[in-house]
């Protein structure tokens, strides 16, 4: 179904020339989304697969770790999209360090991902309403640092005139609605997102925010990273998961020129069903992808506990150790022994014992204040995120 163009176009002045900005209809799309046939039947498989997500994150023992594992894979994959080159390694010897390793803008660009959606998921998990007012924060401590930071007024709105693709806005691909018209539209979509004027279904709700959000830009920098984080904030808000365990980043990464194009298409021809098709799609496979590297990190420990099961007398204390590396895979003497609850001296022998069995692998090289890496976990998390790294 095509409704023709979803919003209007405002002629304004840029650096001397005349530029035609957008400005989107409010939420939810008229006439409604027609939910016949095979789009139906996506929404209800992506139910599905958010429902068996939802349940083996409360099911395992230990969901903390998967959750911490989890966020540090969707902040790479994320920040990934932007141009950042970093690795799951460097970013778990950045946090073990403690702050004594200066990171590379790309680490610091992740580190910050992490803590924007550690505060919004904290936020909502306290009462907080989904607001404009928890997306400024969040935004703040997105850009605090890194690239990008200096200009773009980190926890405010803009200012002024932006755009995408293109040098200007007389070149550029899409341009967003200007400055003086970005708070009615965020004001809309806020009163969407607390069901004004109608309520909607928690994973369209979703699927349609995040096509307003990025019409609207509005912010000068992070745009494309606050509105992925605002899927997963809306379906953790609205009880869909109660641990925040999905995360598109990957899926749209590979699907680039797709994802890019469907997001156009809603803006000029309205066609919401195809952009719907695509997001239960995206939500399927990356919560099957997601159920499935949690049971290959269960299969894992498991596979590991019972070799670590032939060390005799340490084989507790072993096991201990390794179940804190799989909080923190990335880890030093001191921290693994506060983790496992064991003395340092023990913790100290129980590595060594796992490094014999190649459990384990020290990464620094240096003599003093060394960091020992749990290699199988962060390759059992990474599994298919090298394909996401080749899909430029």
């Amino acid at each position: 179904m095509e409704r023709g163009l979803q919003g209007n176009f405002l002629i304004i002045s840029h650096s001397d020339e005349e530029v035609r900005a957008f400005i989107p209809k409010p939420l939810p799309p008229d006439p409604p989304v027609n939910f016949s046939g095979s789009l139906h039947a996506l929404y209800s498989d992506a139910l599905v697969n958010l429902g068996r997500l939802d349940t083996i994150s409360v099911l395992v023992p230990s969901p903390d770790r998967f959750i911490y594992a989890y966020l540090k894979k969707e902040a790479l994959l994320s920040s990934m999209i932007e141009g950042t080159q970093s690795s799951l390694s460097e970013l778990f010897q950045f946090e073990a360090s403690n702050g004594q390793n200066t990171p590379s803008t790309d680490v610091a660009e992740v580190s910050n991902y992490l803590k924007a959606i550690n505060h919004g998921v904290h936020r909502l998990s306290n009462g907080f309403p989904l607001s404009l007012r928890l997306v400024r924060e969040m935004h703040e401590k997105l850009l605090v640092s890194g690239r990008g930071s200096s200009g773009a007024t980190p926890g405010a709105f803009r200012r002024s005139q932006n755009w995408v693709g293109g040098t200007r806005p007389g070149n550029a691909a899409f341009v967003p609605p200007p400055a003086s018209a970005l708070m009615e539209a965020m004001g809309t979509l806020e009163k969407y997102w607390h069901d004004d004027p109608i309520s909607s279904p928690p994973l369209i709700k979703a699927a349609l925010s995040h096509v307003q959000f990025e019409t609207i830009h509005p912010f000068l920098d992070g745009n494309g990273r606050l509105g992925r984080m605002l899927i997963t904030l809306i379906l953790h808000e609205q009880k869909v998961l109660r641990q925040p365990l999905l995360y598109l980043s990957m899926y749209f990464k590979k699907h680039r020129e797709e994802y890019y194009q469907h997001l156009m298409n809603v803006r000029m021809n309205g066609v919401w069903e195809d952009w719907l098709e695509f997001f239960f799609l995206a939500v399927s496979e990356t919560a099957k992808e997601a159920f499935q590297t949690v049971t290959n990190i269960n299969r894992l420990l498991d596979d590991d506990r019972s070799r670590l099961g032939n060390l005799g007398r340490q084989s507790a204390s072993a096991i201990r150790a390794l179940e804190g590396f799989s909080k923190r895979p990335v880890a030093s003497v001191a921290e693994i022994a506060k983790l496992a609850g064991v003395s340092i001296v023990t913790a100290a022998k129980c590595i060594g014992e796992m490094m014999k069995i190649g459990l384990l692998e020290e990464i620094t090289g240096r003599d003093r204040d060394r960091l020992f890496c749990y290699r199988g976990f962060i390759d059992t998390l990474e599994g298919d995120m090298r394909a996401a790294t080749d899909a430029r």
